[in-house]
Protein backbone atom coordinates (compact mmCIF):
# COMPACT_ATOMS: atom_id res chain seq x y z
CA UNK A 1 0.00 0.00 0.00
CA UNK A 2 1.34 3.61 -0.76
CA UNK A 3 -0.71 6.05 1.00
CA UNK A 4 -2.58 4.69 4.18
CA UNK A 5 -5.96 5.85 5.29
CA UNK A 6 -6.44 6.44 8.75
CA UNK A 7 -8.65 5.14 10.82
CA UNK A 8 -11.68 7.50 12.33
CA UNK A 9 -12.84 5.55 15.69
CA UNK A 10 -16.09 7.30 16.41
CA UNK A 11 -16.73 7.10 20.23
CA UNK A 12 -18.64 10.09 20.82
CA UNK A 13 -22.14 8.72 20.62
CA UNK A 14 -24.42 8.99 23.68
CA UNK A 15 -25.25 5.27 23.45
CA UNK A 16 -28.97 6.16 24.08
CA UNK A 17 -30.61 2.65 22.53
CA UNK A 18 -27.79 1.00 24.81
CA UNK A 19 -29.29 2.52 27.92
CA UNK A 20 -32.83 2.07 26.75
CA UNK A 21 -31.86 -1.40 27.01
CA UNK A 22 -31.41 -1.75 30.68
CA UNK A 23 -27.98 -0.84 31.15
CA UNK A 24 -26.23 1.60 33.75
CA UNK A 25 -23.14 2.57 31.87
CA UNK A 26 -21.98 3.82 28.27
CA UNK A 27 -21.31 0.87 25.89
CA UNK A 28 -17.93 1.45 24.75
CA UNK A 29 -17.33 1.47 28.96
CA UNK A 30 -18.94 -2.05 29.06
CA UNK A 31 -17.12 -4.73 30.35
CA UNK A 32 -16.82 -7.49 27.64
CA UNK A 33 -14.28 -10.52 28.16
CA UNK A 34 -12.13 -8.79 30.73
CA UNK A 35 -11.89 -5.30 29.04
CA UNK A 36 -13.89 -2.50 27.84
CA UNK A 37 -15.73 -2.53 24.49
CA UNK A 38 -14.02 0.45 23.40
CA UNK A 39 -10.53 -1.24 24.34
CA UNK A 40 -11.17 -4.79 22.61
CA UNK A 41 -11.72 -2.24 18.87
CA UNK A 42 -8.58 -0.23 19.97
CA UNK A 43 -6.73 -3.35 20.00
CA UNK A 44 -7.66 -3.93 16.18
CA UNK A 45 -7.00 -1.13 15.36
CA UNK A 46 -3.73 -1.14 16.46
CA UNK A 47 -2.95 -4.20 15.21
CA UNK A 48 -4.14 -3.56 11.48
CA UNK A 49 -1.22 -0.58 11.88
CA UNK A 50 -3.24 1.94 10.30
CA UNK A 51 -2.94 5.33 11.63
CA UNK A 52 -6.28 6.42 13.38
CA UNK A 53 -7.91 9.22 15.41
CA UNK A 54 -10.59 8.75 18.02
CA UNK A 55 -13.29 11.00 18.25
CA UNK A 56 -14.73 11.49 21.74
CA UNK A 57 -17.65 13.26 23.24
CA UNK A 58 -15.80 16.13 24.19
CA UNK A 59 -14.50 16.70 20.52
CA UNK A 60 -17.85 17.38 20.05
CA UNK A 61 -19.31 18.93 23.23
CA UNK A 62 -19.68 22.36 21.26
CA UNK A 63 -22.34 21.22 19.19
CA UNK A 64 -25.97 21.21 20.24
CA UNK A 65 -27.51 17.47 19.74
CA UNK A 66 -24.49 16.51 17.76
CA UNK A 67 -24.69 12.84 15.93
CA UNK A 68 -22.65 10.50 13.93
CA UNK A 69 -22.36 12.89 10.61
CA UNK A 70 -20.50 15.45 13.37
CA UNK A 71 -18.17 12.96 14.96
CA UNK A 72 -16.96 11.80 11.20
CA UNK A 73 -16.97 15.90 10.01
CA UNK A 74 -14.78 16.04 13.20
CA UNK A 75 -12.34 13.16 12.87
CA UNK A 76 -11.70 14.08 9.14
CA UNK A 77 -10.88 17.43 10.06
CA UNK A 78 -8.47 16.30 12.24
CA UNK A 79 -6.73 14.48 9.81
CA UNK A 80 -6.91 16.98 6.73
CA UNK A 81 -3.38 15.48 5.92
CA UNK A 82 -5.02 11.77 5.34
CA UNK A 83 -4.71 9.54 2.26
CA UNK A 84 -8.34 8.86 2.98
CA UNK A 85 -10.62 7.40 6.25
CA UNK A 86 -11.89 4.46 7.47
CA UNK A 87 -15.46 5.30 9.30
CA UNK A 88 -15.27 2.66 12.59
CA UNK A 89 -17.63 2.67 15.52
CA UNK A 90 -16.11 2.12 18.33
CA UNK A 91 -18.89 -0.83 19.70
CA UNK A 92 -18.02 -3.53 17.23
CA UNK A 93 -15.58 -4.99 19.35
CA UNK A 94 -15.33 -7.98 17.43
CA UNK A 95 -14.18 -6.18 14.36
CA UNK A 96 -10.64 -7.58 12.90
CA UNK A 97 -7.76 -5.99 11.71
CA UNK A 98 -7.72 -7.78 8.42
CA UNK A 99 -10.98 -6.42 7.87
CA UNK A 100 -9.57 -2.95 8.27
CA UNK A 101 -6.48 -3.85 5.92
CA UNK A 102 -8.39 -5.32 3.30
CA UNK A 103 -10.81 -2.29 2.84
CA UNK A 104 -7.64 -0.24 3.11
CA UNK A 105 -5.98 -1.77 0.34
CA UNK A 106 -9.27 -1.76 -1.65
CA UNK A 107 -9.77 2.40 -1.22
CA UNK A 108 -6.29 2.18 -3.28
CA UNK A 109 -8.75 1.42 -6.39
CA UNK A 110 -12.39 2.88 -5.31
CA UNK A 111 -13.49 6.02 -3.87
CA UNK A 112 -15.73 4.04 -1.20
CA UNK A 113 -15.52 1.02 0.00
CA UNK A 114 -18.07 -1.07 2.51
CA UNK A 115 -17.26 -4.43 3.85
CA UNK A 116 -19.98 -6.98 3.79
CA UNK A 117 -20.47 -10.20 5.28
CA UNK A 118 -22.84 -12.78 4.47
CA UNK A 119 -25.27 -9.65 2.63
CA UNK A 120 -24.81 -7.40 5.54
CA UNK A 121 -23.54 -4.13 5.39
CA UNK A 122 -20.42 -3.48 7.79
CA UNK A 123 -17.76 -1.31 9.07
CA UNK A 124 -15.64 0.26 8.51
CA UNK A 125 -16.83 2.32 5.09
CA UNK A 126 -13.57 4.07 3.71
CA UNK A 127 -13.30 7.41 1.72
CA UNK A 128 -10.72 8.32 -0.38
CA UNK A 129 -9.51 11.70 -0.78
CA UNK A 130 -12.37 12.50 -3.02
CA UNK A 131 -14.69 12.60 0.51
CA UNK A 132 -12.77 15.35 2.10
CA UNK A 133 -15.20 18.01 0.80
CA UNK A 134 -18.22 15.93 1.70
CA UNK A 135 -17.74 14.51 4.57
CA UNK A 136 -16.50 17.86 6.43
CA UNK A 137 -19.91 19.04 5.35
CA UNK A 138 -21.62 16.17 7.90
CA UNK A 139 -23.75 17.21 10.20
CA UNK A 140 -26.52 15.20 12.33
CA UNK A 141 -27.64 11.61 12.25
CA UNK A 142 -27.35 10.58 9.51
CA UNK A 143 -23.85 9.13 9.38
CA UNK A 144 -22.40 9.43 5.99
CA UNK A 145 -24.46 7.44 3.70
CA UNK A 146 -25.27 11.04 1.68
CA UNK A 147 -21.72 10.63 0.42
CA UNK A 148 -21.92 6.96 -0.04
CA UNK A 149 -24.97 7.50 -2.55
CA UNK A 150 -22.87 9.87 -4.27
CA UNK A 151 -20.16 7.43 -5.30
CA UNK A 152 -20.28 3.79 -7.06
CA UNK A 153 -19.60 1.68 -4.25
CA UNK A 154 -16.86 -1.30 -4.28
CA UNK A 155 -19.00 -3.79 -2.29
CA UNK A 156 -16.37 -5.99 -0.23
CA UNK A 157 -17.21 -9.54 1.09
CA UNK A 158 -15.46 -10.18 4.13
CA UNK A 159 -15.44 -12.89 6.36
CA UNK A 160 -15.19 -10.67 9.58
CA UNK A 161 -18.98 -11.09 11.71
CA UNK A 162 -17.22 -8.65 13.73
CA UNK A 163 -18.06 -5.98 11.26
CA UNK A 164 -21.81 -6.51 11.77
CA UNK A 165 -21.60 -6.70 15.27
CA UNK A 166 -22.27 -3.79 16.87
CA UNK A 167 -23.14 -3.57 20.69
CA UNK A 168 -26.31 -1.24 20.59
CA UNK A 169 -28.14 -2.94 23.10
CA UNK A 170 -27.57 -4.76 26.44
CA UNK A 171 -28.91 -8.27 24.68
CA UNK A 172 -26.53 -8.00 21.71
CA UNK A 173 -23.55 -6.99 24.09
CA UNK A 174 -24.38 -10.62 25.79
CA UNK A 175 -24.26 -11.99 22.16
CA UNK A 176 -21.08 -10.59 21.19
CA UNK A 177 -19.37 -12.35 24.87
CA UNK A 178 -20.78 -15.59 24.13
CA UNK A 179 -19.37 -15.21 20.36
CA UNK A 180 -15.64 -14.33 22.27
CA UNK A 181 -16.14 -17.12 24.31
CA UNK A 182 -17.03 -19.45 21.44
CA UNK A 183 -13.67 -18.57 20.11
CA UNK A 184 -11.70 -18.83 22.61
CA UNK A 185 -13.08 -21.65 22.87
CA UNK A 186 -11.47 -23.09 19.63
Amino acid sequence: MTALPTIIVLAAGKGERFKASGASQDKLDAMLCGQRVRDHVLAAVRSSGLPFHVVEREHTSHLKNPGMGDSIACGVAATLDAHGWLILPADLPLVQASTLLAVATALQQHAVVVPNYNGKQGHPVGFDLSSRAALLQLTGDHGARAVVAQHAVCRLDVADEGCVLDVDTVEALAFVQGRMRENEAV
